[in-house]
């Protein structure tokens, strides 16, 4: 199944770009402890467990800049908990390209998302497993019919 994400922060960069889901203005920046690792964004039309749209981390080489419209596959979730409240990450790769889901992926995002948050006190964010393509799709599917 492929799933359109809008990127809202490229990697590499250590800002988070806050946009507004439903139209996609771009509402403001702020700093993160660490650098995206890959481009981040949300998946369209899919509402997530804390009101906003389900994000996904999207494994690529190719820069992708804030505001970009990507048809992706599924490749897996990492589920996530932010103060103590589901906020599971769909990873996905574009269409075409050879991207896995390595131990090394796995490696940097738990140390990405253990870290992102640093800077602001009391702020827990906790990873959790790996889960692959076709749980991913399970949960998508079940946020998609509420």
């Amino acid at each position: 199944m492929s799933v359109t994400v809008f990127i809202e922060n490229p990697a590499g960069v250590a800002l988070k770009h806050h946009f507004d889901e439903r139209c996609g203005a771009l509402r403001g920046v702020s700093n993160v402890s660490r650098p995206y690792p890959y481009p981040y964004g949300f998946v369209l039309d899919a509402p997530a467990a804390d009101g906003d749209h389900l994000d996904c981390f999207v494994l690529t080489r190719r820069p992708l800049t804030p505001g970009a419209l990507i048809e992706c596959e599924l490749l897996g979730l990492m589920e996530q908990w932010e103060d103590e409240l589901i906020d599971h990450n769909l990873i996905a790769r574009p269409i075409g390209e050879p991207s896995q889901l390595t131990q090394a992926v796995q490696t940097a995002l738990v140390d990405f998302v253990s870290h992102v948050f640093a800077h602001m006190p009391g702020k827990r964010v906790r990873p959790g497993r790996f889960l692959d393509a076709h749980q991913a799709l399970c949960h998508l599917v079940a946020l998609k019919r509420g």
